[in-house]
C-alpha cells in the first residue's frame, strides 16, 4: 500500500492509500480520485517528504497509530478528515434510518423472500412491503424476471 498526499486544482490537499502506483495512475486517469472537499477530480500528488527508518530502526515494526478520540461534528477540527468523518458519520446515520424504517413499515417474510416477491410480481398476491433473505443467485434472478429488489443497508457495527 501507498500512501499520496494529494492536491486538487482548488490547492485542497489531502491524503489517499492505493495499493500501488500504478493504481493511483489508473484511478487518476478514470477520474476516481477526487477531493473530498470540493469534489474536483483534477488531482495531483504533492510533495511528500519519505519516511526514512534509521539503522536503529530496520527490522522493527512501526509502532501503530494512537486510535482518534471520538469527536462530534461540532467539535471537530476542521480539514479533509473531519470533514470526511462528518459526512461518513451524516451518511451511516441516513442509511440507518431507511433500514430502520424499512423494518418498521414492511413484514419480514424471512426466506420466503424470492416466493412472495414473485407472488405479488405476477399477480397471486395482494402487493405489499416486505424484506427477508435471498441468495444472491435468487436476487438475480428476480431481476431477471423484472422484480425490483435492493438489498437492506448493513453497517459494519452490525456485523459485529
Amino acid at each position: 500500500m501507498i500512501r499520496y498526499a494529494l492536491r486538487c486544482d482548488r490547492d485542497h490537499d489531502f491524503e489517499s492509500w492505493f495499493q500501488s502506483s500504478s493504481a493511483y495512475d489508473s484511478q487518476v486517469k478514470r477520474k476516481l480520485v477526487t477531493c473530498p472537499i470540493c469534489g474536483s477530480a483534477k488531482v495531483e500528488k504533492a510533495i511528500m517528504a519519505p519516511r526514512i527508518v534509521g539503522k536503529k530502526g530496520r527490522g522493527r515494526a512501526e509502532p501503530p497509530p494512537e486510535p482518534a478520540a471520538a469527536t462530534t461534528p461540532e467539535a471537530a477540527p476542521s480539514g479533509p478528515t473531519s470533514l470526511l468523518m462528518a459526512q461518513e458519520k451524516e451518511l451511516r446515520t441516513k442509511l440507518k434510518e431507511l433500514r430502520d424504517h424499512i423494518v418498521k413499515n414492511a413484514d419480514n417474510v424471512g426466506e420466503r423472500f424470492a416466493n412472495e416477491a414473485r407472488a405479488m410480481h405476477y399477480g397471486d398476491k395482494e402487493h405489499r412491503p416486505i424484506y427477508g433473505e435471498a441468495s444472491p443467485e435468487e436476487a438475480k434472478s428476480l431481476i431477471d424476471e423484472g422484480i425490483e429488489v435492493s438489498p437492506l443497508p448493513t453497517l459494519p457495527e452490525d456485523r459485529n
